[in-house]
């Protein structure tokens, strides 16, 4: 459910085209229903604004399948994150119309298209090849909530003559996210670049000092850019919501 699909189907029993009796049907599982142990929560869009996402990794492909079939039947696109390529390979089976994602490690459910919701481009930036995989999931994420992407990979310190190069494409995003590791100088340089916000995403790149993004995130978190905010280690989802919601105000 949706606030959209709320409000029509309020509007239907308004018109008279939808009886009270259907209507409480269709709003019966709210705010939530209990599937495979779990509690699918389908208020969720409603409340957030964002429906629920499937967080794949620990689940198995029964507990994924019954969720994503319950949101399913409430009218819900899903989204299923951190998915090794054996599972994917097995949800793909089961789940019929799924696009899988093997880069981001997801798997996405809909009905054709998303509805285009924000208001500019939401650009994933990231330092290196190997934070590829986090900035996909960012990248997918926003995409699957209704937001034009654009990606702008392997643009690190290292060579920051790169990243300079692409002015045009940072200064015309609505909001940036920044994947990097080693040291995460990334999103500070992209910060001191732009006047859009930054979501830094620290990864688990790096040599042994690097501590699996904990150096990241620490520089990060210290950054003297005032633009620049900072989700979990690895947290490519988290990040893609938050640009999905800067992107609709």
């Amino acid at each position: 459910m949706t606030k959209d699909r709320l409000k029509k189907m309020l509007a239907d029993v308004a018109a008279g085209s939808v009886s009270v009796e259907e209507a409480f049907e269709r709003l019966r599982a709210l705010p939530y229903e209990t599937v495979a142990g779990a509690h699918v929560d389908h208020h969720r869009g409603i409340r957030q604004g964002v429906p629920e996402v499937i967080f794949g990794e620990g689940k198995t492909a029964e507990q994924i399948v019954a969720i994503a079939r319950s949101m399913r039947r409430a009218g819900t696109g899903v989204l299923v994150t951190r998915l090794s390529d054996e599972m994917m390979r097995d949800l793909r089976k089961r789940l019929r119309g799924s696009q899988a994602h093997p880069e981001a490690r997801c798997l996405v459910v809909r009905d054709g298209a998303p509805e285009i919701l924000g208001k500019g481009t939401v650009l994933v930036v990231t330092a290196g090849t190997s934070d590829i995989p986090v900035a996909e999931e960012a990248a997918v994420t926003a995409e699957f909530l209704g937001n034009r992407v654009d990606r702008l990979f392997d643009v690190g310190v290292a060579g920051i003559h790169r990243l300079l190069l692409q002015e045009k494409r940072l200064r015309s995003a609505r909001v940036i996210v920044v994947a990097a590791g080693m040291e995460g100088a990334l999103a500070s340089v992209v910060g001191g670049l732009t006047d859009k916000p930054v979501i830094a995403v620290p990864t688990s790149v790096g040599y042994g000092a690097a501590f699996s993004g904990v150096a990241a995130l620490l520089g990060m978190l210290n950054s003297c850019s005032p633009t620049v905010a900072v989700v979990n280690i690895d947290n490519g989802f988290g990040a893609g919501v938050l640009a999905s919601l800067i992107n609709r105000l």
